[in-house]
């Protein structure tokens, strides 16, 4: 004969069924709110972009990153041997390299390793453009990202523009380069672009 399950052990394991089922309510509900730049996975493959279509200065942007993207070197590489998140500095590399050197507002030096120093620049520069005022970004501009719901302030490329989506190339999404396709005009995290030219 057996005893039937004590009450405190079906409480128990009721609770416990609650508890996993609201876990995977919650990751679920982050999965499908969360932007692809900040998902574990890789979510495409460098776009096949038109260069005859584009700028001298577009298609070096695009050929760099393309090449960046298949090499997969570390942050240290872009970000001159520091350990620091190296999203801008990855942008300030490509923009180097390809002959387009930003300036660092505070030191005069190539590489703005700070999302709010970027945007500092690119203002002051007057090709900033803020977000939900009508800009279509281009190939080759920055976006800049600030959201408080998810990692904070963030940095990438565009690779392609189609509609009102775009293409982007990133560094520091999760140790790596990514691309991702962005919705600028829902995408709450983004504050605005930095123009190419």
């Amino acid at each position: 004969m057996t005893t039937p399950p004590q009450p405190r052990r079906r409480r128990r394991a009721l609770w416990v069924t609650a508890l996993l089922a609201a876990v995977a309510v919650v990751a679920t509900g982050v999965l499908w709110l969360a932007p692809s730049r900040y998902l574990p996975w890789d979510t495409a493959d460098f776009p096949t972009v038109d260069r005859a279509a584009l700028s001298q200065s577009q298609a070096r942007i695009v050929d760099l990153l393309d090449a960046e993207h298949r090499a997969q070197r570390p942050g240290t590489f872009y970000a001159e041997g520091t350990e620091e998140p190296w999203c801008a500095d990855f942008v300030s590399w490509i923009m180097r390299e390809a002959d387009l050197p930003l300036s660092n507002p505070n030191s005069g030096h190539w590489r703005i390793p700070g999302v709010y120093t970027l945007r500092e620049y690119y203002a002051s520069q007057g090709r900033f453009e803020k977000a939900g005022e009508g800009y279509r970004p281009a190939v080759g501009d920055v976006v800049l990202y600030d959201n408080s719901s998810w990692v904070g302030q963030h940095t990438n490329i565009v690779v392609a523009v189609d509609g009102d989506t775009a293409t982007t190339v990133g560094g520091n999404e999760l140790g790596k380069i990514r691309v991702h396709d962005l919705d600028w005009a829902s995408d709450s995290a983004v504050v605005g672009f930095g123009r190419l030219d």
